[in-house]
C-alpha cells in the first residue's frame, strides 16, 4: 500500500503511525498539496491529504475512513479505539479534542504565515486560538496511560503535540499543560514517531 502526503500534516502523520503501531507495510509517496496541486487530483479529487492506496488499487481518503479501515481489518483485539461502550466514547471524544486543536492552530498558523500581512484577520486568530487552548486544557486533564501500549487517542494527541511544538511551541510553555509534557516526553522517543519525524513546517510563509 502507499500512504500519499507529508509527513509535516498532522494527519498524515497519525495514519502512518497508526500504521507502523499495527505492524502494515506501506510505501511513503510525498506529493504536497502546495507543490504538487494538480497531480494530486490523480488521487484524490479533493486534491487533500492523506490518501491510502490499497494493493487492491482501492483508495481511501480523510485519515478517519483510513483509521477506521485499518481498525476494521486488524479486528476488535488489536483495534486502536475500542469497539464499544465508555471507553469507545471516551476515546472518540479525546480524539476529537485533538483534531479540533490541530484545526484551529492550522487556521492561526495559516493566516499568520499565509495570507498576506496586510489582509491578516487577527480577530480570527485569537478566536481560534481560543478555541485551541480550550482544547489544550480539556486534553491535559484526560488520564492518560503509563504502559507501552499506543492507541488512537495517543497517537492523534501525540502528532498534534508534534505539530504545535514545530510551527508555533510558544503555546506549550513548559508546565503549562503539564500532563501533556509528561505525555509528549514519552511518545516522542518512540520509533513510530521517530520514524515520521519532521523538523521545518513546509509550507511558504507570506511576507
Amino acid at each position: 500500500m502507499i500512504l500519499i502526503g507529508q509527513y509535516d500534516s498532522p494527519f498524515v502523520r497519525r495514519v502512518a503511525i497508526s500504521l507502523l503501531t499495527l505492524g502494515f507495510a506501506y510505501e511513503h509517496d510525498t506529493r504536497s498539496v502546495f507543490g504538487d496541486f494538480d497531480a494530486m487530483r490523480k488521487v484524490n479529487p479533493l486534491r487533500r491529504i492523506p490518501s491510502l492506496m490499497l494493493d487492491s488499487g482501492e483508495v481511501l481518503i480523510d485519515s478517519a475512513a483510513i483509521l477506521d479501515w485499518l481498525d476494521e481489518t486488524v479486528g476488535p483485539e488489536r483495534a486502536l479505539v475500542p469497539r464499544q461502550g465508555e471507553a469507545r466514547r471516551q476515546a472518540l471524544r479525546t480524539i476529537a479534542l485533538a483534531t479540533g486543536a490541530i484545526d484551529k492552530i492550522g487556521w492561526a498558523n495559516y493566516e499568520r504565515l499565509i495570507r498576506p500581512s496586510a489582509f491578516r484577520w487577527q480577530d480570527w486568530i485569537e478566536r481560534s486560538l481560543i478555541q485551541f487552548h480550550g482544547a489544550l486544557a480539556a486534553l491535559n486533564d484526560v488520564h492518560w496511560p503509563r504502559n507501552e501500549t499506543l492507541d488512537q487517542a495517543q497517537i492523534t494527541t501525540g502528532v498534534m503535540l508534534g505539530y504545535v511544538k514545530v510551527t508555533d511551541p510558544s503555546h506549550l510553555a513548559p508546565g503549562r499543560y503539564a500532563n501533556l509534557d509528561a505525555l509528549w516526553v514519552r511518545l516522542e522517543p518512540r520509533q513510530e514517531f521517530q520514524a515520521t519525524s519532521f523538523r521545518e513546517y513546509a509550507v511558504p510563509r507570506a511576507e
